[in-house]
């Protein structure tokens, strides 16, 4: 299932909610231990799409665009957050495919997907608001042979909360674990991080 050319290279993929970015010293904070995390563990970053997505959504409500151009905006969103991110986190390198995931992990930068293109490529999932980033990521991380999925959620956000797609479940490989962090819980990510 997963793609030969990350193979045994990425440990574990970190979904950074793009509702993250509502907070910017909370957003500086997450992105810090990830860079931290990062020297000692191979991270994949895979964005949200936050209020890019939320464009996307507000435009579909007001224009009732069809499943497919709403997801392929949506993915498009996740882009832009993977461009922001990759700007403001020291160490960063913005990849779009596999290829570029393990050469980023080679040269000990901190790979950050833009997934677009891989996705118009594989087209793995449904076109549905029922498939969010939460589903990709966990798409992502069987592909890359990641043991671990950390989805970083809005600060605030608790354990217990139910706050991944429908979809999720079904797109979350078997033996790929997933944790959810509130991105305020700056120790619970260290931890969640290392293990």
């Amino acid at each position: 299932m997963f793609s030969p050319e990350t193979a045994a290279q990425v440990e574990t993929v970190v979904k950074l909610g793009g509702a993250v970015l509502d907070h910017v010293e909370t957003f500086d904070a997450v992105l810090a231990a990830l860079g931290a995390a990062a020297q000692s563990r191979r991270l994949l970053i895979v964005p949200g799409g936050g209020a890019f997505a939320d464009a996307v959504r507000d435009v579909d409500r007001r224009f009732r665009l069809s499943d497919t151009a709403a997801h392929w905006m949506a993915v498009l969103a996740m882009d832009q957050h993977a461009h922001l991110i990759a700007a403001r986190l020291a160490g960063a390198a913005l990849v779009a495919e596999p290829r570029e995931i393990a050469a980023a992990l080679d040269a000990r930068d901190i790979p950050v997907l833009a997934p677009s293109r891989w996705l118009r490529t594989a087209d793995p999932l449904p076109h549905s608001w029922d498939v969010t980033s939460d589903s990709i990521a966990a798409w992502v991380a069987g592909r890359v042979g990641a043991g671990r999925l950390v989805l970083v959620k809005p600060a605030g956000a608790r354990p217990s909360d139910t706050i991944v797609d429908p979809y999720f479940t079904r797109a979350l490989p078997p033996g790929v674990s997933s944790l959810m962090v509130a991105a305020d819980q700056i120790d619970r990510l260290r931890t969640a991080l290392s293990g």
